[in-house]
């Protein structure tokens, strides 16, 4: 065989063209991890226990939710709530 010969052979672009196809295939892999937006670090997202549908609870509506499970006396409930009336 002639030193030549391995340019008509049919495996003459898998040197040349290989790295293009890793990158491909990388590019790729990091598009489904990343970019479809199905992944988010933590960081992402500070306030991610807060679901958009729902509204945040007033003052009033947690020391009457205290005051429903006996946390805090009648007392202390009247108190707490002259002072978030102002």
């Amino acid at each position: 065989m002639h030193p030549d010969y391995v340019w008509w052979s049919p495996m003459w672009f898998f040197p040349m063209f290989m790295p293009i196809i890793m990158l491909v295939v990388l590019l790729l892999c990091l598009y489904f991890i990343f970019g479809r937006g199905g992944f988010r670090p933590p960081w992402h997202n500070a306030d991610r226990h807060y679901s958009p549908g729902r509204e945040l609870e007033s003052p009033l509506d947690i020391l009457k939710t205290r005051y429903a499970k006996g946390e805090i006396t009648k007392d202390e409930f009247e108190q707490m709530r002259r002072n978030i009336q102002g």
